[in-house]
C-alpha cells in the first residue's frame, strides 16, 4: 500500500506520459463501454426476439387447434381445450372478445398472484409491444394478436411468457460482461502505460544528459540516443548543434572580455600613474583641481580592480587561473589579513581563533584575496559601531572560517543568486559604496579553485556570515 502510494504521490499529472495514458486509456474505455452496451442490448433484443418468435407460433398454431378440437367437441370447450394444451407452467394464455372480456384463459394463470395478475391484466389496456416487463421481482414477455377461426374473429389472443429464468442469466452475463470490461481496461492502461513510459525512456535519457551540461562542457558535448526513434535521434542531433553554437557564442564572449580587459588595463594604469603622479605635486593645484584629480584617481582605480576581476574571472572559464598551492597555518593568515583590514578601516574587527592550529593547502595571495573582500563586504554593509567577527574550525577534514557581521543583511530571495556575477541586492547601496557586482563571484570562483566552498546565511537586520570551508592539510596529502 506505501508503495503504491508513493507511485502515486510521484505521478504528475502534467506530464506527456500522464496525458498520453489518460487520453488512450479514455478513448480505450469509451470504445469498450461503448461495446459492452451494443453487446447487452443486442442479447436482450435477442432474448426478447426468440421469446416473441415462440409467441407468434403459438398464437398460430391456437387457430388450427381450436378448429380441430370444434368438430369433436363443442367450440368453447374445443378453445379451453386448446389453450390448456398450449399453456404451461411458463405460459400464460387468455382470450378477450371485441367487448373487452375474456372469454377463456389458461389454468395455470390461477398460479399467479392476484397482484401479478392485475398488473399483467392492466398491460393489456394499452398497445403492446414485445419487451421484457418486469413484476413483482419476475419478468415477462408480453404478446397480442387476433385469433380467427373459420374466417370468424373470435378475439385478442394474449400469450404471456414467465422468463424470469432467462432474464437472470441475462443479468448475470451482462454483469460478468460488465467486470471483464472493466478488468479489460485496467489491464489495458497499465499496458499503455508501461509501453508509454518505455516509449519516452530515450527523452528521459535525453533530458538527463542536458541537465549534467555545464558552461565548460559546451563545446565537448554530443547528444546521442541508441535505439530510439528517429524524432528524438533529430532532436538531439538539434540540441548538440544548439549546444555547439552556444559554446562558440560563450567562447567568443570570454574572449571580448578578457581582450577588452587586457587592453584597457594597462592605458588606465598608465593614467592613474600620472594622476598620482600630478597629486603628489600639488603645490600648484586649486582645492577644485585637486579634488577632481582625486575623483580621477579614485575611479580610474576603481575601474583597474574592476578589470583586474573581470581578468581573474576570464582566466578561470578558459582554465588559465593557476594556483601556487602550499601548506599554510590558517591562523596565522587569519591574524594578517585582520592587521591589514585594520589600517585601512576604523572598524572593530575581532578573531576567535582555535586553540590548535589548522593547516590548509591553498594559494597564500588568493586566500588573502577571497578574506579581503568578504571584510571589505563586511563593511560596507553594517553600521559603523558595530563589530566584524571572524571564526575559525575543523570538523573533521575541513577547515571551517566565517566573516560574520551584524549588517543589514541579505533578503533570502536573494542569497541563491548573490554569488552571480554583476549581481547586486540594492543597486542604490552598490552605487553608494562602490560595489560592482564582482566581489564575491571572485570568492566563490577562488574559493572553488582551491578545492573548497562558500555559503552565506543572512537574516534582514541581524547581519550575514559568509563561511569558507577548505580541505585540511592533512586530507590533501
Amino acid at each position: 500500500m506505501k508503495q503504491i502510494r508513493k507511485i502515486w504521490i510521484n505521478i504528475d499529472p502534467f506530464s506527456l506520459q500522464s496525458r498520453l495514458t489518460i487520453g488512450i486509456a479514455t478513448f480505450s474505455a469509451l470504445i469498450l463501454g461503448s461495446l459492452a452496451t451494443w453487446i447487452s442490448w443486442e442479447m436482450q433484443q435477442i432474448l426478447v426476439d426468440s421469446q416473441k418468435y415462440n409467441i407468434e407460433q403459438i398464437a398460430k398454431r391456437l387457430p388450427q387447434d381450436v378448429q380441430i378440437y370444434s368438430e369433436m367437441m363443442q367450440p368453447e370447450t374445443g378453445l379451453q381445450k386448446a389453450i390448456n394444451n398450449l399453456a404451461n407452467t411458463n405460459i400464460l394464455l387468455w382470450l378477450k372478445n371485441p367487448d373487452n372480456k375474456i372469454i377463456v384463459k389458461s389454468a395455470t394463470l390461477d398460479l399467479l398472484s392476484d397482484t401479478t395478475v392485475a398488473e399483467l391484466m392492466s398491460l393489456t389496456k394499452m398497445p403492446i409491444k414485445p419487451q421484457v416487463y418486469k413484476i413483482n421481482q419476475r419478468y415477462f414477455v408480453l404478446c397480442s394478436t387476433s385469433v380467427q377461426v373459420q374466417g370468424k374473429v373470435l378475439g385478442e389472443l394474449f400469450v404471456v411468457k414467465d422468463i424470469s429464468r432467462e432474464q437472470k442469466m441475462f443479468v448475470a452475463t451482462v454483469q460478468n460482461l460488465g467486470i471483464t470490461t472493466i478488468l479489460a481496461i485496467i489491464i489495458l492502461t497499465a499496458a499503455i502505460a508501461l509501453y508509454i513510459k518505455h516509449s519516452l525512456q530515450p527523452l528521459r535519457q535525453l533530458n538527463q544528459m542536458a541537465s549534467v551540461i555545464s558552461a565548460e562542457d559546451l563545446g565537448q558535448s554530443h547528444l546521442s540516443v541508441d535505439n530510439a526513434p528517429s524524432e528524438v535521434k533529430e532532436l538531439a542531433q538539434t540540441l548538440t548543434m544548439l549546444l555547439s553554437r552556444l559554446s562558440q557564442s560563450w567562447q567568443q564572449e570570454r574572449e571580448f572580455v578578457s581582450n577588452v580587459s587586457h587592453e584597457l588595463r594597462t592605458p588606465l594604469t598608465i593614467v592613474h600613474g600620472y594622476l598620482q603622479s600630478v597629486l603628489r605635486r600639488q603645490n600648484n593645484l586649486t582645492p577644485t583641481q585637486q579634488e577632481a584629480l582625486e575623483t580621477a584617481a579614485s575611479e580610474a582605480e576603481r575601474t583597474i580592480r574592476l578589470l583586474q576581476d573581470l581578468l581573474d574571472l576570464a582566466r578561470a572559464d578558459n582554465g588559465y587561473l593557476y594556483f601556487q598551492m602550499k601548506s599554510y597555518v590558517l591562523n596565522d593568515l587569519v591574524e594578517e589579513v585582520v592587521i591589514m583590514a585594520k589600517k585601512y578601516s576604523d572598524r572593530i574587527i575581532k578573531i576567535e581563533p582555535k586553540l590548535d592550529r589548522i593547516e590548509v593547502k591553498a594559494d597564500y595571495n588568493r586566500l588573502k584575496q577571497v578574506l579581503l573582500n568578504l571584510i571589505d563586504n563586511a563593511i560596507k554593509y553594517s553600521e559603523a559601531d558595530t563589530p566584524i567577527v571572524l571564526k575559525l574550525n575543523q570538523i573533521q577534514e575541513q577547515a571551517i572560517l566565517e566573516v560574520c557581521d551584524k549588517g543589514y543583511g541579505i533578503p533570502l530571495q536573494h542569497q541563491a543568486r548573490i554569488f552571480e556575477r554583476f549581481y547586486r541586492v540594492d543597486e542604490s547601496r552598490s552605487h553608494t559604496t562602490g560595489g560592482c557586482g564582482l566581489g564575491l563571484s571572485i570568492v566563490k570562483t577562488l574559493i572553488e579553485g582551491m578545492g573548497g566552498s562558500v555559503s552565506v546565511q543572512s537574516k534582514l537586520g541581524e547581519g550575514s556570515t559568509f563561511t569558507i570551508s577548505l580541505p585540511t592539510h592533512s586530507s590533501s596529502i
